[in-house]
Parts: C-alpha cells; sequence; structure tokens
C-alpha cells in the first residue's frame, strides 16, 4: 500500500476524530487548513479552532485561513499532497485546488447521499423526522456535495438523540469509514459510485429556524428541538420574554389537555400544550440567567398560568 502524503480541511469538534484517525494510520499527515481563531464566550476571546488545538497536540502544521484563496492554494500546493481529505471545513473548495492534490480531494458528510447536502445535514435530519442517518465519504467536486460515493455507513436514530449527540457519535465512526477509504485509494482498490436519488439540502440553520412553534403536534416541534440542540439552541417567547429550552420530552399518559402554547404545572411537572399532545419542559434558560430546572424557574415566576409563543 502506497504511503500517502495527506493534508486535511476541518474546523469543529467533529472534524477531530478523523484528523487523529489519519494522524495515526501511518500515512504522512503533511498539514491541517482551519478556519481562523474566533470569539468565543463572553470576553470573546480569540479561540483557535477545535482543530487548530488538536492538529498543534499532534505536531501536525497548521495553515489558518477562512477562504482558500490563491495564497493557501500555494502554500497547500508547497506540501506536496497526495491526497485531500475535508471535514466541516466551513468553506468551499475551488479549482485550482480542488486539482492539487494527486488523488483530488475526498469529503466526509454527516448524510446519506444525497439526502441532506449543505452545512447542517444532521441538524435538517432530525428536524424532518428521519428514522436512518448516516454519513458518506465521496469525491469533492464543483458541485455541492455531488461527487461519486466511495462508502457510506448508516445509523438508526432512537427517536430521542439531539444533534450534538448524533455528530458525536457519526464524528467517531465516520473517522473509521474515512479511514478506510484513504487506505483503499492508497492500495488502489478505492471505487466510487454515482449518487443515486433526488438530492435534499440542508442549509444552514438560523436562529429563526430554532424558534418552537407550539401549535405544531408534539412529533414536529420535538423533531425541531432535537436538530436544534445545542446550536443554534431551541427557544420560546414566555411572557414577551426569550427562553431558552434545554430539555424538551413527551409529557406522556395522563397529562391534562392544553391549548397549544398554554403552560401549566401539573403533578410538579412543567407542561406546555401543543397542536396535539402536550410536551414537558424539564430545563430551560430564561434571558440573562443561567440555566435551569424547569420547575425551580416556573415557581421563581410566581405564575399560575402563562402563554408561550
Amino acid at each position: 500500500m502506497q504511503k500517502l502524503r495527506i493534508v486535511f480541511a476541518g474546523t469543529p469538534g467533529v472534524a477531530v476524530p478523523s484528523l487523529e484517525r489519519l494522524a495515526a494510520s501511518g500515512h504522512d499527515l503533511v498539514g491541517a487548513v482551519t478556519r481562523q481563531p474566533a470569539p468565543l464566550g463572553r470576553k470573546r476571546v480569540l479561540t483557535p479552532s477545535p482543530v487548530a488545538q488538536a492538529a498543534a497536540r499532534l505536531d501536525v502544521p497548521v495553515i489558518e485561513a477562512n477562504r482558500l484563496d490563491a495564497d493557501v492554494t500555494a502554500r497547500i500546493a508547497g506540501l506536496a499532497p497526495d491526497l485531500g481529505v475535508i471535514v466541516a471545513y466551513g468553506g468551499l473548495v475551488r479549482e485550482p485546488l480542488l486539482s492539487t492534490p494527486v488523488h483530488g480531494w475526498i469529503n466526509l458528510h454527516f448524510s446519506l447521499l444525497p439526502a441532506w447536502r449543505g452545512a447542517a445535514p444532521v441538524q435538517r435530519s432530525l428536524i424532518a423526522g428521519d428514522a436512518v442517518a448516516g454519513a458518506s465519504v465521496f469525491r469533492l467536486v464543483a458541485e455541492l456535495d455531488a461527487g461519486d460515493v466511495y462508502a457510506e455507513l448508516r445509523h438508526e436514530l432512537q427517536g430521542d438523540e439531539t444533534a450534538g449527540e448524533l455528530l458525536g457519535q457519526l464524528a467517531g465512526s465516520g473517522a473509521e469509514l474515512l479511514s478506510g477509504v484513504v487506505d483503499a485509494i492508497a492500495g488502489g482498490s478505492a471505487r466510487a459510485v454515482p449518487q443515486q436519488g433526488e438530492p435534499s439540502f440542508a442549509p444552514k440553520l438560523t436562529i429563526d429556524d430554532a424558534r418552537l412553534d407550539w401549535s405544531r403536534g408534539a412529533t414536529e416541534i420535538r423533531d425541531r428541538f432535537r436538530g436544534v440542540t445545542p446550536e443554534p439552541g431551541a427557544w420560546t417567547t414566555i411572557e414577551e420574554q426569550r427562553v431558552k429550552v434545554l430539555d424538551l420530552v413527551p409529557a406522556g399518559d395522563g397529562a391534562p389537555s392544553l391549548a397549544p402554547g398554554e403552560l401549566v404545572v401539573s403533578a410538579r411537572r412543567v407542561l406546555v400544550g401543543t397542536g396535539s399532545t402536550p410536551l414537558e419542559l424539564r430545563r430551560v434558560q430564561p434571558a440573562g440567567r443561567p440555566a435551569m430546572d424547569a420547575g425551580d424557574w416556573w415557581r421563581g415566576s410566581g405564575r399560575s398560568s402563562a402563554a408561550a409563543r
């Protein structure tokens, strides 16, 4: 098997397992491209990306850039890569960079392509109520997430996982899938097949996507909550105050009948009405305050009833 010189591109924490797996693979990881430090926390401290931090720990040279422009292309070309690998970098790879590595670029994408092409595949899949998720490794082409697929894995959903939890699971299993494809390319046995079926698309979530509409059915609301947790974070307004919803579960049998958005306490549980059956608020974060148990928040508000919108 040929020993490949690999350049990696990725930014968030979900890309780190793939970086670590490649670093341990026996191939030469010659560089890691990641986005520039971003302001984080209440004090907005400039912080290197998770991939930059992991690459430094692994002693992999880092290129920090928010755009893969001519300068970055030249720097990558100077590394003489055999293969480019990208996992959630956050920017487009265009020519001539697309053709710079000898074997081109491959991408680990967290969906079963052609489903959910785009920036938020896991989130959009959960919001849509999909029963199965997955990951695909495909050849990068100019069209968004449209290249031929080398390998995929399927992940049966339990119906209660959040986007953050599912991404964590797929990041680990996807790293192994990716490593297998890299080895197959190195050994000359890799085969990619065209994507089959009509594509669906997964644009980046906005804060408006995270607002819960209590007129919808309980299952649809719960799926949206799962898809937007932890980012950008589910929210609603209660008495004209924004409240972040951190934990939301079915109320179960015996819950009272409630109008959509109606909030009450029943058997020490904070319940909210929907277009079908009630849901239970377990943990919330009012604007400008720390996260707290929903019961504590309700008792501290002094309300006997309220409405969420």
